[in-house]
């Protein structure tokens, strides 16, 4: 089968695909910072919390990981109207992306916080430090030191998942490509721009967040970004 490349219909849509990466970080970067702080929240609750929070988290966690984003995302943008409850599109991504990527930090920050030496601890209590400061001041930095290369990667799968938000009609990269294919019938060179497009954003992402890494947790992180 002879198959010709041809971009030349495409140039007119170049800021189409422009704003959908721009959008798609956007979501990226809102999701991560509310992910991560559900995460290292409820893994607190897990591992210090009462009973009633370590089962308020252990559902949350269970829910989340053991259903599809996609389904997730819909319930969220299409189940809770039905409550009464009504958000556009782009806050219904940004709900999704976040409870998600929370409830997988949730199992990696707590891992990370087991991996902590208990003298640590120990030691702080020596110098008269609440269970709060020890918390915030030796034990979660150790532990997002120990896992953010982990905490990384998943960042950087909720940003490739972010693909299906489009779904529910957020103009995100994915977006982009359905609707430039559909107006120009050029889909190979639709979707091959979108993928070089995600190839280099997820490898900048990680990059960009690995020497985050290395400025926030110097001295406790070994080796550098790759």
């Amino acid at each position: 089968m002879h198959y010709v490349l041809d971009f030349a219909d495409l140039r007119q849509y170049l800021m189409l695909f422009v704003r959908g990466a721009a959008l798609t970080i956007a979501l990226t970067a809102v999701a991560t910072v509310i992910g991560v702080i559900i995460g290292a929240l409820c893994a607190v609750a897990r591992e210090e919390g009462s009973n009633w929070s370590k089962l308020f988290a252990g559902t949350y966690v269970e829910l989340i990981r053991n259903t599809p984003f996609i389904v997730q995302l819909f319930f969220i943008f299409f189940g809770l109207p039905s409550l009464g409850v009504r958000i556009d599109e782009t806050t219904a991504a940004i709900i999704a992306m976040s409870l998600n990527l929370g409830a997988y930090a949730t199992e990696i920050i707590r891992a990370g916080m087991r991996a902590v030496p208990r003298g640590l601890s120990e030691a702080g209590l020596s110098l008269a430090m609440t269970r709060a400061q020890i918390l915030r001041h030796v034990i979660l930095p150790q532990a997002f030191a120990k896992v953010f290369p982990a905490l990384a990667s998943q960042i950087v799968i909720v940003m490739l998942g972010s693909a299906v938000v489009s779904q529910i009609s957020v103009p995100d990269l994915s977006y982009a490509a359905n609707f430039v294919q559909s107006r120009t019938f050029r889909a190979f060179e639709s979707y091959l721009i979108v993928t070089a497009l995600y190839l280099v954003l997820a490898i900048a992402l990680r990059r960009v967040l690995m020497r985050c890494a290395k400025r926030l947790f110097r001295g406790m992180v070994k080796g550098g970004a790759r």
